[in-house]
């Protein structure tokens, strides 16, 4: 979908001002995004983030032609706040994010992000900071299991699972991924083993999003990056499960309100929307695309336009 998250942007990337407008790639990854936005916008200056320090480095390579018009940051995406104020740019024309984890990520095994080969049980973004998914399932309480993989993992068989998981932490702790998938495996009844792929994927999206606190940042991050947008500028949003795109959602119909007291003959300019949704609900991908790139099926694409400044 990166032709579409180009071609909602370009309205706010392309005007000529006295100054460079600022792309912001909240999600650097392995810098293809980052790469075509400084392509397809030969005026914009960008800005990446990343939590990865090896993704940092890979598209620092890729990005080296485009010399001082990309600038590369070590940081999650909640810190795009500070970030801006130390670069000194009070708002910004686009933002972009690319949401879950990277392809770089899910190929590297010993990452052990991908439940489909067996590695050491991490899955930390970046793998110099915080506990890994190993330490989450051999010493979090059973309940607080339980809690994480039906909120992140949305699984209904989670009370099965951490029973499993917690009679075999006891006889050695977990440390690499096939003993794990091995367990959920032979943990699900039949019927749960029938849908939805493969069984473990819910529970490794579950622990990956609590390793790195996916949802907690996000729900940081979004509204920060709406209030780092000038007015004319745009934010593009990809996200890969229903949790991550409810979030945005929320945030993006929030700022399309108007926040006016009922009754009001005229609403004020200060309860007047501050956003304009650029889709009718989340876009999907197309058929051709999930056929050229099966991890781009769950997809789903949101953008929107600020329209009006905060009251100061």
């Amino acid at each position: 979908m990166l032709q579409r998250c180009l071609d909602l942007l370009a309205p706010a990337l392309e005007e000529a001002g006295p100054r460079p407008p600022v792309v912001v790639d909240c999600t650097l990854g392995l810098g293809g995004h980052s790469e075509a936005l400084l392509a397809a916008f030969p005026a914009a200056r960008l800005v990446a983030l990343d939590r990865d320090k090896e993704a940092l480095r890979l598209s620092g390579e890729r990005l080296a032609p485009y010399g001082d018009r990309a600038t590369l940051v070590h940081a999650v995406y909640d810190e795009l706040p500070e970030v801006l104020e130390r670069l000194g740019i009070p708002k910004v024309q686009g933002v972009l994010f690319d949401l879950g984890v990277s392809s770089m990520q899910l190929d590297e095994a010993d990452r052990g992000f991908a439940y489909a080969q067996d590695a050491p049980l991490d899955m930390r973004m970046d793998q110099t900071t915080g506990i890994g998914a190993a330490e989450v399932l051999n010493t979090y309480p059973p309940g607080e299991l339980v809690r994480i993989l039906r909120a992140y993992g949305e699984e209904k068989q989670a009370k099965r699972i951490v029973s499993a998981v917690v009679r075999e932490r006891e006889k050695e702790p977990f440390s690499n991924s096939a003993r794990l998938v091995e367990l959920i495996r032979d943990s699900l009844p039949q019927a749960a083993k029938r849908t939805g792929g493969n069984p473990a994927k819910r529970t490794f999206q579950a622990l990956r999003i609590e390793v790195n606190g996916e949802l907690t940042v996000l729900e940081r991050a979004v509204p920060a990056a709406v209030a780092s947008l000038d007015v004319g500028g745009r934010i593009a949003v990809l996200s890969y499960h229903s949790l991550e795109d409810r979030l945005v959602k929320q945030v993006f119909a929030a700022g399309a309100a108007n926040t006016a007291p009922p009754g009001l003959p005229v609403v004020p300019e200060r309860y007047q929307p501050r956003l304009k949704l650029l889709t009718r609900g989340a876009e999907l991908p197309t058929e051709e695309e999930v056929a050229e790139n099966r991890r781009a099926a769950p997809a789903r694409l949101r953008g929107a336009e600020r329209i009006r400044a905060e009251e100061r």
